[in-house]
């Protein structure tokens, strides 16, 4: 593969401004570290992760670019052999991004999907190191099965979820507002909700402080 060209530590390059900066990115060192296919092959229960959910075409991958300022981070989890696993993005010592397949719509034998549908459903029931759930759903298409089911793991285990409507740019202020609405009022006490857009940035901030919140960074 190609060399890896290394970057200096943020702040390094530029003085102390990264530093002094208190909005500098807590989550611009993410970096792929592992994909587990299996329970067995998770880290040991004992880090802080948020897991990222989406279904297909959801923007998911474009949405972790965006709040880890780096494209190309998720590009990692549609090679081949990561596309069925759990993706874990390291962003500080013990601290991970985890990233889900959109596996309730792929194109896969029903036997894999069920074997997948477990290997999830143990993961949330049983992961200590679980501090949240991101749902990244298009603002055009919320709500849907997948991310019903996701939203309803983390309801049932207490944990944080907080949701993304993304691609925003697609809609007008207005659309916007009126769609943010309906999923606040349909969900509840159950997740929080925000417009997004990888594309103009909307929003980005604003993800980027609840995950570095719940990983306490």
């Amino acid at each position: 593969g190609p060399a890896l060209v290394r970057r200096p530590p943020a702040g390094q390059a530029s003085g102390l401004s990264a530093l002094a900066d208190p909005m500098a990115n807590p989550l611009a060192r993410a970096k792929y570290t592992f994909s587990a296919h299996a329970l067995k092959q998770l880290p040991p229960d004992d880090c802080k992760e948020v897991a990222f959910a989406g279904r297909s075409n959801a923007g998911k991958s474009s949405s972790l670019n965006a709040m880890t300022n780096q494209h190309g981070l998720a590009r990692v989890s549609k090679t081949p052999g990561r596309t069925q696993a759990l993706n874990y993005f390291e962003v500080a010592p013990n601290k991970h991004l985890v990233d889900l397949p959109g596996y309730g719509y792929a194109k896969v034998p029903e036997e894999m999907r069920e074997r997948w549908k477990e290997f999830i459903n143990v993961y949330f029931h049983t992961r200590e190191s679980l501090a949240g759930l991101v749902v990244v759903m298009d603002i055009r298409h919320p709500l849907r099965e997948y991310d019903l089911q996701m939203l309803d793991y983390a309801f049932q285990r207490g944990l944080p979820a907080h949701c993304l409507l993304t691609k925003a740019d697609k809609l007008g202020r207005g659309e916007q507002g009126n769609t943010l609405r309906k999923v606040r009022k349909e969900l509840g006490e159950r997740a929080s909700v925000q417009v997004f857009s990888a594309e103009s940035k909307l929003g980005v901030e604003e993800a980027r402080g609840v995950v570095a919140r719940w990983l306490a960074l």
